[in-house]
């Protein structure tokens, strides 16, 4: 099982109402709920841990992992309320407004960690990493099964989110040099490294301790780096709707891929081939590219590829 650890929230989606009023329509979301529903829908078996509330929005959250095959059982349940994200659309691209203060999923505490038995790797990521309680917590998770199990970390940096950047910079530095695959979109590796080469900053988070780097850069297409190979796969041409949830279905094709091939491991990700490496890469760009040429987030069903 590939255990996916963050942020499980509500996207309020611009819309309109009856009377041509501009509203917002709630629907299941959140970077790492998007990862793991996008490996649910592509037959993998997936768990996922967060804080979830008994609220409204919680049992909606619970209802769409279900939906796609995800075991919400490890999530710890509480009454506080659930995270809320208004988003806004400018050329396809999304921006947000969080809501988060005191929900189910920010008060998450290590005392909340689940035991965990036959995962095979974890994914953490989101604006879970950002804030505390909840980001120490997914930490600490990550840094306690390092050793045994694979872990893919994907920050999704939002900086408008960002209160504290000095104490982010440092948990996300800690983070990589437990992490095996880090996957970062090219705005992301700017923010986090600075100027420069996007390979020899790729590069340079090897150095920080991953055996696999992927760098997404949109339309263009994705790169993976290892310490011996670098691998491109464009991006498939579509429509694009909108691009909410294409690095999270992005991260699951990857994830999927490699434990399809028998290589999610720490021992087979250091010796990864160029094949191995490009098919995963594909299979996420593939399956991202679906689901940006359709409405929010809804990544792609397996025979759909």
């Amino acid at each position: 099982m590939i255990l996916c650890c963050g942020e499980a929230l509500i996207d309020m989606l611009p819309c309109q109402s009856a009377a041509g009023e501009p509203a917002f329509a709630p629907y299941p979301g959140g970077a790492v709920f998007n990862t793991a529903i996008a490996l649910g829908r592509l037959g993998v078996a997936t768990g996922f841990f967060s804080g979830l509330s008994d609220d409204l929005f919680g049992q909606m959250l619970v209802k769409g992992l279900a939906a796609s095959g995800v075991d919400s059982g490890p999530a710890h349940r509480s009454s506080r309320p659930t995270t809320l994200a208004f988003v806004t659309l400018k050329d396809g691209h999304a921006s947000y407004a969080f809501y988060d203060e005191n929900t189910a999923g920010r008060m998450l505490s290590p005392a909340d960690l689940p035991d965990l038995h036959g995962e095979a790797a974890l994914f953490f990521g989101g604006i879970s990493l950002v804030v505390d309680p909840c980001g120490a917590t997914y930490e600490a998770l990550a840094r306690r099964e390092s050793a045994q199990r694979v872990i893919m970390i994907d920050p999704n940096i939002r900086p408008s989110f960002i209160t504290d950047e000095p104490a982010y910079r440092a948990r996300i530095d800690r983070m990589l040099a437990v992490a095996d695959i880090v996957k970062l979109s090219d705005d992301d590796l700017r923010w986090l490294a600075g100027a420069g080469d996007l390979a020899a900053l790729a590069r340079g988070l090897l150095d920080k301790g991953p055996s696999l780097v992927c760098i997404t850069e949109g339309a263009r297409g994705a790169t993976g780096y290892t310490r011996s190979d670098t691998v491109f796969v464009p991006s498939q041409k579509v429509t694009v709707v909108d691009t909410v949830g294409a690095g999270d279905t992005f991260n699951a094709g990857v994830l999927a891929a490699l434990q399809g091939a028998g290589v999610l491991t720490k021992s087979a990700l250091r010796a990864l081939n160029d094949d191995l490496l490009r098919a995963a890469l594909s299979l996420g760009v593939r399956a991202a590219a679906i689901t940006v040429s359709r409405a929010g987030a809804n990544p792609p069903q397996r025979d759909e590829l």
